[in-house]
């Protein structure tokens, strides 16, 4: 992930500098160094999950590269003659804030597909781990496109941009802006506006804090096409205790319930209940999360009303770049069974 909260801003000192004459940081790749890496300012520390023992997460600035403990500096800036060190570091695929992926989908059941994406993340700092701008994006091979631009265009306020195309044809678009106050939140969307049609799609919603824990508001889904017009009104409600997280939306449409829970550092579980008027339907859904840092393993899994089991399995395979992934779902009612692999490089 882009944003990672894993990634820790420490400071880069070449050998001889002092704090005065540091640049900004402007790349965003990691590595791992030893116990008590040279030239380093003090800053934030602590192990990431994935660093293993004696490792530090180092946000690296530009035009320096990282080696293993050795009779050399551990950082050296590039360009400078090269010692006998030992092997460099691996970093990751994400420089200067820009990151590539590809992705291969071969299906036995539908059509294959291969798809590549770009992330671009901006120096503007927004929180511990928030940069802005950030630009994602991917197409496939047919050259359908999906993307989204988020900035934080002030303190309060944010904006984010959405397109969706269909090899050369716009599909979707929506635009939205969020202005947080000192004790509520206010947004407003966009979808797909047309103003020579007269169409479009306009949601709006307001969330106040009434305690610190209690927060009440409500959403308004108003849209609009040839012979069609109407609007949803909702309300809202979220209650946020010490490790666990209650919401509750109720509406003319139906109405939406769940409960989040962090049992421990290890352990989060998760449940939904979802009533829709429309269809006559409900259904509830129970999720859990298992995170295994020694043996740098995830479980997921959930099981709904409707008797439709998944669960993933992802594993880290250290000191290698690669994740390896396998997931499965069962549907009981219709009798059908879905499994999968994927290799993840980064």
């Amino acid at each position: 992930s882009v944003t990672s909260a894993t990634w820790l801003r420490l400071t880069l000192l070449p050998a001889g500098s002092s704090s005065g004459n540091v640049s900004k940081t402007k790349t965003f790749s990691s590595c791992f160094l030893p116990e008590n890496p040279q030239f380093l300012t003090a800053g934030r520390t602590g192990p990431p999950p994935s660093a293993g023992a004696g490792g530090r997460v180092l946000v690296l600035e530009a035009g320096f590269r990282c080696w293993r403990p050795g009779s050399g500096p551990v950082i050296q800036p590039s360009g400078a003659p090269e010692r006998q060190m030992e092997t460099p570091l691996h970093l990751e695929a994400l420089l200067s804030g820009r990151l590539v992926n590809h992705s291969l989908l071969l299906s036995a059941t539908g059509d294959s597909s291969y798809r590549f994406g770009a992330t671009f993340v901006g120096s503007k700092q927004a929180g511990p781990a928030e940069f802005f701008p950030v630009m994602v994006g991917d197409m496939d091979n047919s050259g359908s496109l999906n993307s989204q631009i988020i900035h934080q265009i002030s303190s309060r306020i944010r904006s984010k941009v959405a397109f969706q195309t269909q090899q050369q044809k716009f599909v979707n678009w929506q635009g939205d802006a969020e202005f947080k106050g000192d004790d509520f939140t206010a947004a407003v969307t966009f979808g797909n506006p047309d103003v020579l049609a007269g169409s479009g799609i306009v949601i709006a919603h307001y969330l106040q804090s009434i305690t610190p824990a209690l927060a009440l508001g409500g959403e308004l889904v108003y849209h609009r096409r040839t012979g069609e017009e109407g609007a949803v009104v909702s309300l809202l409600g979220r209650y946020t205790g010490g490790n666990s997280i209650a919401t509750l939306t109720l509406g003319s449409t139906g109405a939406h319930a769940s409960y989040y829970h962090r049992a421990n550092d290890q352990l989060q579980v998760g449940v939904e209940f979802e009533a829709s008027s429309r269809t006559q339907d409900s259904s509830v859904t129970f999720g859990y999360q298992l995170d295994v840092p020694g043996a740098n393993l995830q479980f997921k899994g959930s099981i709904d009303s409707n008797w439709v089991v998944g669960a993933t399995l992802e594993k880290k395979l250290l000191p290698l770049p690669l994740s390896l992934v396998l997931c499965s779902f069962l549907n009981h009612q219709k009798n059908k069974f879905q499994c999968g692999f994927g290799i993840t490089i980064g």
